[in-house]
């Protein structure tokens, strides 16, 4: 049964690094409408339920001046959640050198035009990243959104403030309690379920640790979680990309990737590595725009 909320009791007005719109951020950390722990409302409102060991609130977010976001909360000491919502949204992101290198690639230089203001978004824990990241692996985006939503659905349990209703990404806790034959219902082959498992387990031994894996070298750190069962190389790289906000990794293998490059650039024989090499440093961004850019038909006219 849905937990419902007495309402949103702690505000606050958040300042962000211009040019930012909160739209394609939180579509480029949903991904898909099918999302039912980030909800994206018709006015352009963003809700995500969040939890920690204090309890579970429900936020939601606005854009409302060019420099700034409203953040609104339920629940008790609400205003806990205000650096996880600047993280999450890449609110003081600087993407000078992203601009200035992706403007040397005229096709590019269209994209981001077009989706100028997108920031590189973070999952709030992760934990939830390397979820994503194993859940999303050699399977289509749509398969695996659909694969995301029933397991989230058969974990979590839903939290409303009158008609939003949001669903907290599942606890590790949570996911190891459920039976094998359970989470394969969802279309979770037997290798993720063991894979998943294995992410929730160094979540609660320890061997997962976000505050020691920020504190490293993205080369380093990406070495540390490709030693849990079911994290290699590319999904590490999602990881640090999509968890971490670090934006000096590309995940090379995603098996679309290479279709959104010549769909977006109109170029068959588009070199990969060399545009990677002119986006140096900020070659993370370019993940984000190709997603974007597929899923809203930049293509070419």
């Amino acid at each position: 049964m849905p937990r419902s909320q007495g309402g949103f009791n702690a505000r606050i007005m958040l300042p962000v690094r211009a040019p930012f719109r909160l739209d394609l951020t939180a579509e480029a950390l949903r991904r898909l409408a099918s999302n039912v722990v980030d909800v994206l409302d018709a006015d352009g409102t963003y809700y995500r339920a969040l939890r920690d060991e204090r309890g579970t609130s429900l936020v939601s977010i606005r854009a409302r001046d060019a420099g700034s976001i409203e953040v609104k909360a339920t629940g008790r000491n609400a205003e806990r959640w205000w650096p996880t919502v600047a993280r999450m949204l890449g609110t003081q992101a600087d993407l000078t050198e992203w601009r200035k290198r992706s403007a040397r690639v005229p096709w590019l230089k269209r994209v981001a035009k077009a989706l100028n203001g997108v920031k590189p978004p973070r999952y709030p824990s992760v934990f939830e990243a390397c979820c994503h990241a194993i859940v999303f692996q050699q399977i289509s985006i749509y398969a695996a959104g659909a694969i995301m939503r029933r397991t989230v659905e058969l974990l979590g349990e839903p939290l409303t403030v009158g008609e939003i209703r949001c669903i907290p990404f599942p606890t590790p806790e949570r996911l190891l309690a459920e039976p094998q034959e359970k989470l394969r219902g969802c279309g979770l082959s037997a290798n993720k379920v063991a894979h998943l498992r294995s992410v929730a387990t160094a979540s609660l031994d320890g061997s997962l640790d976000a505050e020691s894996l920020e504190r490293l070298p993205t080369p380093e750190a990406a070495e540390v979680l490709a030693r849990i069962r079911g994290i290699g190389p590319w999904s590490a790289a999602v990881v640090m990309l999509r968890g971490f906000g670090r934006l000096d990794v590309f995940p090379m293998r995603d098996s679309g990737v290479a279709r959104t490059v010549k769909a977006l650039s109109g170029d068959e024989g588009l070199d990969l590595d060399a545009l990677l090499e002119i986006l140096g440093p900020v070659r993370g961004m370019l993940y984000y725009h190709l997603l974007l850019g597929r899923l809203r038909n930049l293509t070419p006219e």
